[in-house]
């Protein structure tokens, strides 16, 4: 029997490592307000600009499934305390940073050590949280985090760089100190579960290279040109890396990704899912923020408030009604719901007007936003959830890599291809006569309509093809 001392232990443990990831999600999306204070300040041009992101991005998304694997094979509570050190201590040389170069090579840094904490974050839930119930409930606050992070982001990035754009960084140095003391307290100093294995370094290496020429060829698509020489060797690279990185895996008595693993029909249909759920919140994220600044002529304070009642609707459903729906039901119904409700938020959005006067925030802005925070708040906990549920101990830091590795990819490609179809749109609308604004909304209306898809796609692949159907009391594979 359980000791109340314990359960609060791993409690506060959770909320430790929600920290950690909350400092995680808060970096992709404050720095992006600060943009223009930075540039004016060490004198980026337009084009140099965009290293302060990408060089974030490049490590974050390349390095995911090894940190995962790492924390697998040298222990996730090590792994977790490294990479939350390397992200505080880079904080620290971002927010000092005197120079381009200087603050370009520390965002590199600060996206490794995020990779790591990410990859092995969701593993440590799952390996704290072992009987469904408590589980669901846990990965619901953790999912309450990844969602509501990145809006909150905006919020604190408008606050801090009225400041100085410095803070953007430096608030993590208090809060980053606090996580790690409090992880060596109360994150559990387990052994490594895959600790006989080695670390598969050829593997490594070209998955790693292969996902960081991924990510560089779509950030990048819609500025050089999807059919440019540069995107298209980029992307090519990538493929080629990815093909010797398979052939590497079948023959490697230590694989950093045992092949085996997607044949569990769980893990390939929630990384689907999860690439084509975080292609439509991307795009809704970035997307209603420029419609609402662009067409709307909303403040960027107005824009953080306006994606509040998401969040407050995701944090209710998140924190409780979410880890209901997933015991009464199951994964599969609640997912597809939830993925239904946004794709229902998106739509509405695709049919925003070209100004407020028309309707408001009330009738135009305000129905998509709680639809979409609806969605994320019953979706994400089951995806997650379907993600882990079947892996051995062994490999989970691994699965929790690849299905942050899902959304970061899902997300990059998808915002990428969809700002690429608005652009298209736009310039057509353009080309037709259509003013400006109008051809402008029209291109964002398509990029709605288009997330509103892989939103559907998404709902009809978890509902029909996966197969878990958890129900309380029952312990997860994963431990036992």
């Amino acid at each position: 029997m359980e000791t109340a001392a314990h359960s609060r232990r791993r409690w506060l443990a959770l909320i430790v490592l929600c920290l950690g990831e909350l400092m995680i999600v808060l970096d992709s999306t404050i720095v992006n307000v600060a943009l223009p204070s930075i540039r004016a300040d060490l004198g980026f041009t337009e084009t140099s600009l965009v290293w302060v992101v990408n060089a974030y991005m490049l490590t974050f998304g390349g390095c995911l499934l090894l940190g995962g694997r790492l924390g697998d094979l040298y222990g996730h509570r090590r792994m977790f305390l490294a990479g939350l050190a390397f992200f505080t201590l880079a904080s620290l040389a971002c927010g000092l940073a005197p120079s381009q170069e200087v603050l370009v090579a520390a965002r590199a840094i600060q996206g490794l050590g995020g990779a790591v904490v990410s990859a092995v974050a969701l593993s440590l839930i799952m390996n704290l949280f072992t009987e469904t119930r408590e589980r669901t409930r846990a990965m619901g606050v953790y999912g309450f985090v990844c969602a509501g992070g990145g809006s909150l982001g905006v919020l604190l990035g408008g606050l801090l760089t009225s400041v100085g754009w410095h803070w953007i960084f430096l608030v993590n140095l208090p809060i980053g100190v606090a996580v790690y003391l409090a992880s060596r307290l109360l994150l559990p100093a387990t052994a490594a579960p895959g600790s006989g294995a080695k670390l598969d370094v050829a593997g490594a290496a070209t998955v790693t290279l292969s996902l960081m020429l991924a990510v560089y060829g779509v950030v990048g698509g819609n500025t050089a040109g999807w059919d440019s020489a540069r995107t298209l060797a980029l992307l090519g690279a990538a493929a080629l890396l990815m093909a010797l990185f398979l052939f590497i895996e079948s023959r490697s008595a230590h694989p950093l990704v045992p092949l085996a693993l997607f044949r569990r029909r769980n893990i390939c249909i929630s990384n689907i899912c999860a690439v084509l759920w975080s292609a439509g919140m991307f795009a809704w994220f970035f997307m209603s923020a420029l419609y609402l600044q662009q067409v709307l002529g909303y403040t960027p304070m107005q824009v953080g408030l306006a994606f509040l009642p998401a969040n407050l609707v995701m944090a209710a459903l998140s924190l409780g009604w979410s880890a209901r729906l997933v015991m009464r039901f199951g994964i599969r119904a609640p997912l597809a719901a939830g993925l239904l409700l946004a794709a229902t938020g998106l739509l509405l959005f695709a049919r925003a007007p070209l100004a407020a006067d028309s309707g408001g925030f009330w009738l135009d802005v305000l129905p998509g936003m709680l639809l979409l925070g609806l969605g994320a708040g019953v979706a994400f906990n089951p995806m997650l959830m379907a993600a882990m549920h079947d892996v051995s101990p062994a490999d989970a830091g691994l699965a929790s890599g690849l299905v942050n590795t899902a959304f970061m990819l899902g997300g990059a490609l998808g915002l990428a291809v969809l700002a690429s179809l608005a652009a298209g749109r736009t310039a057509a609308l353009t080309a037709r006569g259509s003013d400006a604004l109008g051809a402008l909304l029209g291109g964002y209306q398509w990029a709605f309509g288009a997330g509103a898809l892989f939103a559907l796609l998404a709902a009809a692949l978890g509902f029909t093809l996966l197969h878990a159907n958890l129900q309380a009391g029952e312990t997860s594979p994963a431990i036992h």
